[in-house]
C-alpha cells in the first residue's frame, strides 16, 4: 500500500505503480497523482491495510497525521513517533551514546535559556522537522543569541509550509555537534527486522557553518567504503525500536575512527520528494520502490562493477538568494542546467509555495568535480531576475 500525498510524487513512482498495480490511495485529494486510475478511497485504504498484511510506504511526511487518525489498530504511529520526533529518537538509542549530549527547549525558552553549559560547537534544530528548515549551527556561548534571532525571523517563513507532525517550532533540540562526514541512507527493515540498504549519498558542503541539503554524492567507493558499517548501525537500531517491514531513510556522521553517529532516522520513506530513490534508479539501475515491496536485496558487487570513476549528485535548488520569494520574477532552469555535463533529470518545483526551486540528478566524472562544486557553493542569484 502506498500513500500517496503533498509536496510531490515523481514520474518513476507513479509508472511503478501502474507497471505492478500496487495499491495505492491519493491522500492529497487528486491535488499530485492526475491519472485515470484513482486508487483507492481514503477509507478503502483503512479496510485493506487492515484486512492484508501489506508493506506501507508514504511518499511525504504529510501522511503522518493521517496514520494517526486512521490506523490506530496498528502500531505504525507510534513506531514513526520514536524516529520522527528527534527528542523520543534520542532516548531510544542514549544507552548506545552514553556520552552523546542533547537537550529539549521549548521555544518561548530559547531566549531565557543560558548557553554557558552547553559543549560547542552545537546544532540547533526543531524536535520535529523536515530539510533543514530551522537548523543552525552555533560555534560558541557568544552566538547563541544571534542565531537565536535568525531563528526567529526563519520561522516566520516556515508558518503553513508542511503540517506540524512534519514541521513544528514549538520546540527544539540542541546537540552536540558530531564530527565526521554525513550520508544518508535509504534502506528497509524485511519481515525478520533486518535492515537492506538501498542507496547511501554523502552530504556535501560548503563550509563549517552550512547546515543546507543543497548536494549529495553517491559512488562506488560511497557505497563499498560504508555498506558494511551502516548496516550494522542499521541492524542495531532496529532491535532497539523492534521494527520490521520498515522504510527509513537515515542520516549519519562517520568519522576518522569510523564511529558512527546517527542525526535521524526519517520513517515509512525514502529521500523526501522522491529524491533519494529516484536517482538510484537512474544511477544503479534498480527500483528501490520495488526491492522494498518485494523484499529484494540489492547485489552490490554485480551493480557496481561499471560505475568506477563515476559520480551520482542530487543537487537541491533550496532559495540561498537572499531575495524575498514575492520579488523573484523567474528562475533561469535552462542556464542553470547548462553547468553540468550530464543532467539524468530536473524538476522544477513552484518556488512561490516551497522554498527551493527544483531538484537536478547528474553524472560526472571524479575528474570533473568543479561543476558540482560550483553549484554547492553558489548562491543561486545568477540564475534568478528579480
Amino acid at each position: 500500500m502506498i500513500l500517496l500525498d503533498k509536496p510531490y510524487v515523481s514520474d518513476l513512482l507513479k509508472d511503478t505503480i501502474i507497471k505492478n498495480n500496487f495499491p495505492f490511495t491519493d491522500l492529497s485529494e487528486g491535488k499530485i497523482f492526475n491519472f485515470e486510475n484513482k486508487g483507492l478511497s481514503a477509507k478503502e485504504a483503512v479496510n485493506f491495510i487492515k484486512n492484508n498484511n501489506f508493506s506501507i510506504y508514504t511518499t511525504s511526511e504529510n501522511s503522518i497525521g493521517w496514520i494517526n487518525k486512521k490506523l490506530t489498530f496498528t502500531d505504525l504511529g507510534k513506531k514513526i513517533d520514536i524516529f520522527k520526533n528527534k527528542v523520543k529518537f534520542r532516548n531510544l538509542i542514549k544507552k548506545n551514546y552514553p556520552d552523546y549530549f542533547f537537550k529539549e527547549i521549548k521555544f518561548d525558552e530559547l531566549f531565557k535559556t543560558d548557553p554557558a553549559n552547553f559543549e560547542f560547537p552545537l546544532i540547533l534544530k526543531p524536535s520535529t522537522g523536515f530539510f533543514s528548515m530551522g537548523v543552525y549551527k552555533v560555534s560558541n556561548k557568544e552566538k547563541w543569541v544571534e542565531v537565536i534571532n535568525k531563528l526567529k525571523n526563519e520561522i516566520k517563513g516556515l508558518e503553513n509550509i508542511y503540517p506540524p507532525e512534519v514541521m513544528a517550532t514549538d520546540s527544539f533540540i540542541v546537540e552536540k555537534e558530531a564530527a565526521g562526514d554525513e550520508f544518508a541512507v535509504d534502506a528497509y527493515f524485511d519481515n525478520n527486522g533486518k535492515p537492506v540498504i538501498l542507496g547511501i549519498y554523502k552530504h556535501l558542503f560548503s563550509g563549517d557553518h552550512d547546515v543546507s541539503d543543497r548536494v549529495y554524492i553517491s559512488s562506488k567507493e560511497i557505497i563499498e567504503e560504508n555498506l558494511k558499517e551502516f548496516s550494522l548501525f542499521l541492524e542495531k537500531t532496529g532491535n532497539l525500536a523492534q521494527i520490521k517491514n520498515f522504510p527509513v531513510h537515515a542520516e549519519l556522521k562517520k568519522d576518522s575512527k569510523n564511529n558512527i553517529i546517527p542525526i535521524e532516522i526519517n520513517p515509512m520513506r525514502f529521500g523526501g520528494w522522491c529524491s533519494t530513490a529516484d536517482m538510484t534508479y537512474y544511477s544503479y539501475g534498480f527500483n528501490p520502490y520495488e526491492y522494498y515491496f518485494f523484499k529484494k536485496k540489492p547485489d552490490w558487487n554485480e551493480i557496481l562493477k561499471n560505475k568506477k570513476d563515476k559520480i551520482f549528485s542530487i543537487i537541491v535548488l533550496d532559495n540561498s538568494t537572499g531575495v524575498e520569494t514575492s520579488k523573484i520574477k523567474s528562475f533561469d532552469y535552462d542556464k542553470l542546467l547548462g553547468t553540468l555535463s550530464c543532467v539524468l533529470e530536473y524538476r522544477k518545483i513552484d518556488y512561490t509555495k516551497y522554498p527551493v526551486f527544483g531538484f537536478v540528478f547528474a553524472e560526472s566524472l571524479k575528474n570533473n568535480m568543479e561543476e558540482i562544486y560550483y553549484l554547492l557553493n553558489s548562491t543561486l542569484n545568477e540564475f534568478i531576475e528579480f
